[in-house]
């Protein structure tokens, strides 16, 4: 509710739009089978609101302004990472605290927020399995990357460079939801320089593979390591075969409880934890 909410605020300053908008959305979620993984329910929510408004991509100006903030601080945390005693999880790191620009568990994030949190990264709360990644990644030829938000996706540039010479392709959303990470985002921060970028075919705010195109599946199949950011990412595929690495921030009590650890820690953490 609170992010159909978010939306239709995006969208209209009509306060009865806002007022039919969440009436709608009270009238269908009832029906809703509770079963399904958070992402899959936000899918539903949020085509339901661009069906609404008629608006595609109601959080294009906010992705926008998260691109931007977050690319003016790519050269202070590239000198962060550079300075480091271990690059690659310095760039995990900094790569896990991006997490916090999400619109869907943090409505009214603000310029202010991102720039706090991204600063205070080091100091929050960590569960890695840290020599685990940093094996799988020496091991790996072909690593395919689940993107999450825009922002966010600036400083997986910082990870993807200690990533390279190996082959990685970067996944983003089929369409547009929330503030996940689309192609036009991808190009933005200049992903498309480095490495090859490709859409999963869904607009669900995680990866529910059988919602995905086939050429998504199959690289999934056959990716010596798969690095999933997000917790949406962690909602749909945890239980999903694989050499995966989830990279997310801890974002609410159930995964708090799932994974044993309190809210707002920052994961690296293998599939078969």
């Amino acid at each position: 509710m609170r992010q159909s909410l978010d939306a239709a605020r995006l969208v209209s300053s009509n306060p009865s739009v806002h007022e039919h908008i969440i009436k709608d959305a009270l009238s269908w979620t009832g029906g809703m089978d509770l079963n399904q993984s958070p992402p899959a329910m936000a899918q539903r929510i949020h085509r339901r609101l661009r069906e609404i408004t008629g608006v595609v991509d109601p959080y294009r100006e906010t992705k926008d302004w998260q691109n931007r903030i977050v690319m003016e601080l790519i050269p202070e945390l590239r000198a962060e990472v550079e300075s480091a005693s271990d690059p690659l999880l310095m760039a995990a790191r900094l790569a896990i605290a991006g997490n916090v620009i999400d619109m869907g568990s943090y409505g009214s994030l603000t310029e202010a927020d991102v720039r706090q949190e991204l600063k205070q990264a080091l100091a929050a709360p960590f569960f890695g399995e840290e020599t685990r990644f940093c094996d799988a990644v020496a091991e790996a030829k072909s690593i395919l990357y689940l993107a999450d938000n825009a922002g966010e996706i600036a400083i997986d540039r910082l990870l993807i460079d200690q990533l390279l010479p190996r082959s990685i392709t970067f996944v983003v959303r089929g369409s547009p939801v929330l503030n996940d990470a689309t192609l036009i985002d991808a190009k933005m921060v200049g992903l498309d320089q480095i490495v090859e970028i490709v859409d999963n075919g869904s607009d669900a705010p995680g990866t529910i593979l059988s919602d995905c195109n086939q050429a998504l599946r199959d690289r999934f199949a056959t990716a010596d390591l798969i690095i999933a950011k997000g917790q949406g990412n962690f909602e749909t595929l945890s239980n999903e075969p694989g050499n995966i690495f989830f990279l997310f921030k801890v974002k609410c009590l159930v995964i708090a409880d799932l994974v044993n650890q309190p809210i707002g820690t920052q994961m690296l953490v293998h599939s078969k934890l």
